[in-house]
């Protein structure tokens, strides 16, 4: 199982951007579906962006244009580039892993990763 740690949260101003990276171990991190979810305080975990084995990406319509996810294989890491950023936004954001591939509709579904990491706060302030 892949262990994985989140780094690069803050606290920033709407219009600002963040940069979030997912560290993961193991020795077979290229044949993970890596997926960022983000929860706010009382509601439900939604998914933001995911990226497959090949490299074929997925964004939440409300992070379209504004978020991008891409993966270093040989640094086992994942990135989640965030510009645009506004007060909506603001929550815990987790890194998650999946192993092998997977449809894109489940790709969106929190329930299907096996493998998640701790958490980085982003707040965004108005």
């Amino acid at each position: 199982q892949v262990q994985l740690v989140e780094s690069g949260g803050g606290l920033v101003q709407a219009g600002g951007s963040l940069r979030l990276s997912c560290a993961a171990s193991g020795r077979t991190f290229s044949n993970y579906v890596i997926g960022w979810f983000r929860q706010a305080p009382g509601k439900e975990r939604d998914f933001v962006a995911a990226i497959t084995t090949d490299g074929n990406t997925n964004y939440a319509d409300s992070v379209k244009g504004r978020f991008t996810i891409s993966r270093d294989n040989a640094k086992n890491t994942v990135s989640l580039q965030m510009n645009s950023l506004k007060p909506e936004d603001t929550a815990v954001y987790y890194c998650a892993a999946r192993f092998g591939g997977m449809p894109g509709a489940i790709m969106t579904v929190a329930r299907f990763f096996s493998s998640w990491g701790q958490g980085t706060q982003v707040t965004v302030s108005s």
